[in-house]
């Protein structure tokens, strides 16, 4: 027994330390798709340490570097995943109409193979999300897919910034009210919630601001309040220091948060989902929000039989920062063919559909000064694929995270590919039998089937 632990621990550890790293490699002659500066033919990206340090044609080789040869291939940044859930095994704290004292951080699961198949698609980051049973859910977390490792904190982007995520219709509607008959029980109440909240969290603000002040002027004499930590994480959206991710589908309610958070001064507001975001796009784009969608589904349940495949092209032609996400561990490897889509549905050119996945969902998450584009400065993410990424006949072949390899196609070991179990059985009244739509319900199911 004692000789296997000689044997895992420094296995375990060389694990760790691997996954720490940050590598160096020289990319050669591939055609380079850099998003924001245009596409350049036959050039060489150099990474050194973990971050993109040339852009040129034949670039000497330093000392130490890995050469990789993409000749007739194509070099992209890394694909980003505004809306995801793999790396959680549980996603809804579904206890509470808010729960905003969770954190998705707190579960983060580094070796679920979920995050070698986003990989083996190009995907080198995503947003590890809260669920939707709540109209104010738990914080969430930006992921770096650096794979191989039993530390979870090696897969946190310490660069980004917080988030949350909020719901708006049925799921919190569902859950609550049908489920636990309290607020809210309607669309309704899931504004009141929203108000009531954010009230409550300004006169904990104001409170602790009192005591403060009078801390520092030497005349205050009373007691701190109540230290809070859902209220305190409310309190730090009305600052302004964390991102609100919505779940959202209906138009008017889209509408309706955009006049909740002008009321109370909040700017930072992504849509996700948004299938009637096409409906009040002008409005999106002068409040400044973003949204996050599907290429093409809905009618997976009531409020989402309306919607259109032109959404996305709807939205980016009016100013709206719009991405396209998976919401799922298995359509997340197939993101670039869902960015393709908004070229048959509505023209969209390639650096436009590329950027709905790349340096849009960069900006969602807030973190566009790291990744999301081929740029000297930029964190060193890239993936090479063989075809054009748009193109129904390309193929992933490698992705890289700061300058280390993650997923090789021709190089991976054969098992790291094998799927579930195929004699597995399926509880079909449950999931249904065909796609079952967004994720976000994941793990409360059994909240409808009492």
């Amino acid at each position: 027994m004692k000789k296997y632990i000689i044997i895992v621990l420094p296995l375990l550890f060389s694990l760790i330390v691997q996954a720490q790293q940050k590598g160096s490699v020289l990319i050669k002659n591939g055609t380079v798709l850099t998003i924001t500066k245009g596409t350049l033919e036959t050039t060489d990206v150099l990474i050194r340490d973990g971050v993109i340090s040339r852009i040129g044609k034949d670039l000497n080789t330093p000392k130490g570097t890995r050469i990789i040869d993409a000749s007739g291939m194509y070099v992209m940044p890394g694909i980003i995943d505004a809306h995801s859930h793999i790396a959680l095994d549980a996603v809804n704290e579904a206890t509470s109409p808010v729960t905003a004292e969770v954190w998705t951080g707190d579960a983060i699961n580094p070796l679920d193979v979920s995050i070698y198949r986003a990989l083996a698609g190009g995907v080198t980051i995503s947003h590890a999300l809260h669920g939707s049973a709540n109209a104010i859910g738990g914080q969430s977390e930006t992921i770096k897919h650096r794979y191989g490792t039993v530390d979870p904190d090696v897969l946190r982007m310490k660069e980004a910034p917080r988030t949350i995520k909020f719901a708006l219709g049925e799921n919190p509607t569902r859950v609550h009210g049908g489920g636990q008959g309290i607020v809210p029980r309607t669309r309704m109440g899931v504004e009141a919630v929203f108000r009531s909240s954010f009230s409550e969290a300004k006169q904990y603000m104001q409170a602790w601001d009192k005591y403060n002040d009078g801390k520092n002027n030497k005349g205050f004499k009373g007691t701190a309040p109540q230290y809070d930590l859902r209220l305190e994480t409310l309190a730090d959206i009305l600052r302004g220091e964390v991102i609100v991710h919505c779940h959202s589908y209906r138009a008017d309610e889209i509408y309706m948060l955009m006049q909740v958070f002008k009321d109370f001064g909040i700017k930072k507001l992504v849509f996700q989902h948004a299938n009637e975001g096409f409906k009040v796009a002008p409005e999106l784009a002068e409040f400044g929000a973003m949204a996050s969608v599907f290429s093409d589904w809905w009618a997976y349940k009531f409020e989402v039989y309306y919607s259109t495949a032109y959404n996305a092209s709807i939205l980016h032609k009016n100013g709206v920062v719009t991405s396209i996400n998976s919401d799922s561990g298995e359509l997340i490897r197939h993101l670039y063919h869902e960015a393709a889509k908004t070229q048959k549905y509505g023209g969209l050119s390639d650096d436009e559909a590329l950027s709905m996945i790349t340096i849009n969902p960069a900006k969602q998450l807030g973190i566009e000064k790291n990744v999301g584009s081929i740029e000297v400065g930029k964190d060193g993410d890239v993936a090479i694929f063989k075809n054009h990424p748009l193109s129904i006949y390309t193929i992933p072949m490698m992705t890289i995270v700061d300058g280390i390899v993650e997923f090789d196609r021709k190089n991976d070991a054969d098992d790291m590919r094998i799927y579930a179990d195929p004699d597995e059985t399926i509880d079909v009244t449950l999931y249904g039998t065909g796609h079952a739509g967004d994720r976000c319900m994941q793990d409360a199911q059994f909240l409808f089937y009492k």
